[in-house]
């Protein structure tokens, strides 16, 4: 079932909201929508975590609807439009055909994942991030503690964030470590909360021989640490897990290895204020290893040598010295791979 939760921001915040129409430069609410509930470590929770953050900076109220599957959200578009939203973040790629339609109705600014090309001035923006970068110093990290020669990559589809990580994290293996094995596993076309799903197919990965799992998932994501957590390497010793988006150190520290940290605050502070300015719908935006918006997490389990390495590479990328290109199509991501299993 759908929660609503009101999230009050900014200590001069007005007690009225904006309704629907009001004119440009006016923000007073924002809300996000989200499949799942905010509690996943990952996608949902930091999209949430974020929301309320840019709320906090900008000075404007947060509603956040968490909870709501992947079906029909045109009816709790419009009640939170009714609500007085004046921007509608709907933060799933599976939303993104109902989130527009509904802008173009009520002419309420929305935000929409997936979609560049939903792009429309004044009313669509599109926030198809990337955290290939910080996915590449994974891939390096992961190249460098393998001792199989051996890891995987377990997505719980192929959205262009997940493919974008994907590839980028097969880059960084490869130009760490070239003979190092790269099998690609996909628990499903939608399977973001598929922890039965993600634990199975995870299992399948390990048992080819990888002692290092690249997991991209949402709830999906638990299934995966519970199969690192009680398997057993083809050497006898332990799995890692390398997570993406948020951290999840507080339930699954025995296993995780790194994660490829986002924050999404300053795109959605980005939003607030292009609405302000009247350029919302005009801009692409990104997050990246230059602002912190994408980082590698650090655990005790990586040696400090490893991670003075893994910070050089880093220095490189944000210098310009090294680039990773992100890579969003499916095809291009699997032709990266040593072995593609399904």
């Amino acid at each position: 079932m759908m929660k609503l939760v009101k999230s009050l921001a900014g200590a001069a915040l007005l007690s009225g909201v904006v309704m629907a129409g009001a004119w440009a430069g006016e923000i007073g609410s924002i809300a996000i929508l989200t499949p799942e509930e905010g509690t996943d470590f990952g996608w949902n929770q930091q999209g949430i975590e974020s929301a309320k953050a840019a709320g906090e900076a900008t000075g404007v109220e947060v509603i956040v609807a968490q909870g709501l599957g992947y079906g029909d959200v045109r009816p709790t578009l419009r009640e939170l439009a009714e609500e007085g939203a004046g921007l509608l973040i709907a933060h799933a790629s599976g939303y993104n055909t109902s989130a527009p339609e509904i802008a173009e109705e009520l002419g309420v600014p929305v935000a929409v994942v997936d979609t560049p090309s939903a792009r429309t001035e004044g009313l669509i923006a599109d926030y198809t991030l990337s955290g290939h970068e910080g996915a590449y110093l994974a891939g390096r990290l992961a190249a460098k503690m393998t001792r199989s020669k051996a890891v995987g990559i377990v997505v719980s589809g192929e959205p262009p964030s997940w493919n974008s990580q994907s590839a980028g994290f097969a880059q960084g293996v490869r130009d760490e470590d070239p003979e190092v094995d790269i099998t690609y596993a996909v628990i499903g076309p939608a399977a973001y909360s598929d922890a039965a799903g993600g634990k199975r197919v995870t299992e399948s990965v390990i048992a080819a021989g990888a002692d290092i799992i690249f997991g991209q998932g949402n709830g999906s994501s638990f299934g995966m640490i519970q199969a690192v957590a009680t398997a057993t390497a083809a050497d006898g010793g332990d799995v890692w897990f390398i997570d993406v988006i948020g951290d999840k150190s507080s339930v699954a520290e025995d296993v995780l290895l790194s994660s490829v940290i986002w924050d999404i605050t300053p795109v959605y502070t980005a939003m607030i204020e292009d609405i302000r300015s009247d350029t919302y719908g005009t801009k692409t935006y990104a997050i990246g290893l230059a602002d912190d918006s994408v980082r590698l997490l650090k655990t005790d389990a990586i040696p400090d040598d490893v991670w003075a390495e893994i910070e050089e590479i880093r220095a490189n990328i944000v210098s310009g010295e090294l680039t990773v290109e992100p890579i969003f199509e499916a095809t291009k991501v699997r032709a990266l791979m040593t072995d593609v299993s399904e």
